[in-house]
């Protein structure tokens, strides 16, 4: 991959005028910018933007120090977090290198440097920058699959997923089934966004969020003069969500008195507005979800079997956060880079006890309780990492036995797989590292357990 001087733009911290143009000598292919405090410093990433930055943690007013370079090491990867720096030390240094290679830090290099030496690591350090701009661009291409907004690595969940995607183009009614907080709503978007009515309205309704007396009118609108304060005519959710989609949430608290309603609008395709005798032919696709056990309650007779069948002609059941391995810690990841990019913090981690703890929660709030636990733990933190304390978790251990030896080697090699990838963010080589065994291995697990 070729760049241009132009394209490489390298900032230099360096408080030491001979050294600075020692500096722009080594580096003659680079557009190179000098900066010889922590302000300048600042100042010239907000201007230039530079992809590579090398910096001396001898800084002035600390320049015999560490404390005032290491500062500036988090001020600048806060404001720009995909920077690449390196920092230059001495021989006697090595401690301070290392923190700040914990604290984000491309790579270090002794002084007095080697300018050959430290030019492959410069050049690397770009490499790697233009890879991760390139892929980063790739992905958000990729992204215009909704189905991408669903974070997930477990197999079944996947497959739910790819369930998702064979069904959107089709205009059969989709019942989603599952807890509070799993992520229906979520899919019910991608429902509509993969299929040929995304140009159209997606309308939504949440059956248990209005009162019974209002939901009549809410869903198939009214005629002027039709009740008291029915000052004009209305139309309905369903109405206005002609040829798109109409999301019925938590379709389980449909009183009894409105199932009929709807079951008639499910075969005829028409509606009726409260007061008005005229049918409205309509054109919409349906999409339901609900956290209610309907089999249940058709026993109770609490919910009408005709309506279910008509609604359930494909039903997906969510499963709970809870049951999808190595998904409360995916999850845990993508909230807490999205929070305290939002919190405008420093770059946070999770200890090992926060992973755990993570790991071994029950999370009966699904999705919906990880986020709000996440959010929280990143206002409150204190340090640079988040741990089981900030999180306020209980941990708490479920085991299951399988049927046969096979059967449990295969579940636990697939779960420690997608567990050890949770925990480093689907990084490759970090998980082969973190299980002890080379890349090619790891990508013939993956392979073997259908995990991408």
């Amino acid at each position: 991959m070729k760049m241009n001087k132009d394209s490489k733009k390298l900032l230099v911290v360096e408080d030491d005028p001979g050294l600075q143009k020692q500096l722009r000598w080594s580096f003659d292919n680079c557009e190179v910018i000098v900066a010889s405090d922590r302000e300048s410093a600042l100042a010239q990433v907000r201007r230039h933007e530079p992809a590579v930055v090398t910096m001396d943690l001898g800084l002035p007013p600390d320049p015999d120090g560490a404390s005032e370079g290491l500062a500036t090491l988090q001020q600048i990867l806060a404001l720009t977090p995909d920077i690449k720096v390196i920092v230059l030390t001495g021989n006697q240094n090595r401690a301070n290198a290392l923190k700040a290679i914990d604290l984000g830090a491309y790579d270090f290099h002794q002084k007095p440097f080697d300018a050959s030496v430290l030019n492959l690591i410069v050049d690397r350090a770009f490499y790697l920058h233009q890879l991760q701009r390139e892929n980063r661009k790739l992905l958000q291409s990729c992204s215009a699959s909704p189905i991408s907004d669903f974070i997930t690595g477990d197999p079944n969940m996947i497959k739910i997923c790819q369930q998702i995607e064979r069904v959107a183009s089709s205009d059969v009614t989709v019942t989603l089934l599952g807890e509070s907080g799993t992520g229906k709503e979520v899919l019910a978007k991608a429902l509509h966004q993969l299929s040929n009515r995304k140009k159209k309205r997606l309308i939504a309704v949440n059956c248990a969020a209005i009162p019974e007396t209002l939901l009549e009118a809410e869903l198939f609108g009214y005629e002027k003069g039709a009740f008291t304060g029915a000052a004009k005519q209305t139309p309905g959710k369903i109405e206005l969500a002609q040829e798109g989609t109409f999301f019925l949430d938590e379709v389980g608290d449909l009183p009894l008195s409105l199932q009929a309603k709807l079951l008639r609008f499910l075969q005829e395709r028409v509606i009726e507005r409260v007061g008005g005798r005229e049918e409205i032919p309509m054109d919409v696709r349906i999409v339901c979800a609900t956290h209610r056990d309907l089999r249940a309650m058709i026993g109770s007779g609490t919910f009408r079997e005709d309506l279910y069948y008509r609604l359930c002609e494909i039903s997906i059941p969510i499963p709970a956060l809870r049951d999808r391995v190595g998904d409360a810690i995916l999850l845990a990841h993508h909230f807490k880079n999205q929070f305290y990019a939002k919190e405008k913090r420093q770059s946070l981690n999770f200890s090992q006890d926060a992973l755990d703890a993570i790991d071994s929660h029950h999370w009966p709030g699904n999705v919906r309780e990880i986020e709000n636990c996440i959010k929280r733990a990143v206002i409150m933190a204190e340090g640079p990492q988040i741990t089981a304390e900030d999180l306020g978790l209980q941990p708490a251990n479920v085991s299951s036995q399988p049927a046969t030896l096979r059967e449990a080697r295969d579940k636990v090699e697939c779960e420690t797989l997608v567990k050890a990838l949770a925990r480093v963010d689907g990084n490759i080589a970090r998980a082969a590292e973190l299980l002890g065994v080379t890349r090619p291995t790891l990508y013939d697990l993956m392979n073997r357990h259908g995990l991408k």
